[in-house]
């Protein structure tokens, strides 16, 4: 009998902690939302020439040593259901951080998220898998594909630390005005998921919530392939 994989643990997700530790953090790291199978499934995905609209090799651009692929539509079923199940608890944090910066908010609900992106001629799916083998990297960016940019992402982790690859450790900057960079080096565990900004997020000071910029990047994987799936809300141009 095949068993069948279950579905993403988003009951799992306490949203006022996570929200919490964006404010005080910049970044959130989830339990646990994909079970191994799962992992395994997206994973095997990345051969499957088909369900991709685009390939990147990272070395031709600059961008690092590695390699990824954008989801074409139909995107699959699970990372459908990632995507428009985990939009609005984001859109709440998203509109909170709108307000505190003086800022236009976003629509509640992923499809009118992707409706205003369509309005500024972004209709190419966003959703991708990222594979570095040894030696891979990534240099230090952000996801922003037009002007309409969502202001959070997700990257759930497919594979296994210290199994299937070593090094390749998530790594996440904070410029922060008139003081130096803050780092911050994640190591999410498989089906473990990182929300972290996309361009910026609201920082409170002294004089009150200021804009602070973040890139991330990831550190060089030393053997293995680290395979990543990266759920971004706003679609490209």
């Amino acid at each position: 009998m095949t068993t069948i994989p279950a579905d993403p643990h988003l009951d799992a997700l306490d949203w006022p902690r996570l929200a919490e530790q964006l404010d005080t953090d910049g970044v959130a790291v989830t339990p646990p939302l994909l079970d191994p199978a799962r992992c395994d499934e997206i994973t095997a995905m990345f051969d499957e020439h088909d369900r991709f609209r685009s390939t990147v090799r990272m070395a031709r651009h600059a961008f690092g040593e590695g390699s990824y692929r954008y989801f074409t539509e139909p995107l699959p079923e699970l990372v459908q259901t990632l995507r428009t199940e985990l939009y609005p608890p984001l859109a709440r944090i998203a509109n909170g951080w709108a307000r505190r910066l003086g800022e236009d908010g976003f629509p509640e609900t992923l499809d009118g998220l992707l409706d205003a992106c369509a309005a500024q001629g972004q209709t190419k799916p966003t959703p991708l898998v990222l594979r570095y083998g040894e030696s891979g990297y990534n240099c230090l960016h952000q996801d922003v594909y037009g002007d309409l940019t969502f202001p959070l992402q997700f990257l759930v982790m497919l594979s296994r630390p210290d199994v299937d690859f070593t090094g390749g450790e998530s790594v996440f900057v904070e410029q922060r005005p008139r003081q130096q960079s803050r780092p911050i080096v994640l190591r999410p565990g498989q089906g473990q998921a990182v929300i972290f900004p996309v361009r910026t997020r609201p920082r409170r000071g002294t004089r009150g919530d200021h804009r602070v910029q973040m890139r991330h990047e990831v550190s060089a994987v030393h053997s293995g392939n680290r395979h990543v799936l990266g759920i971004i809300f706003h679609n490209a141009r």
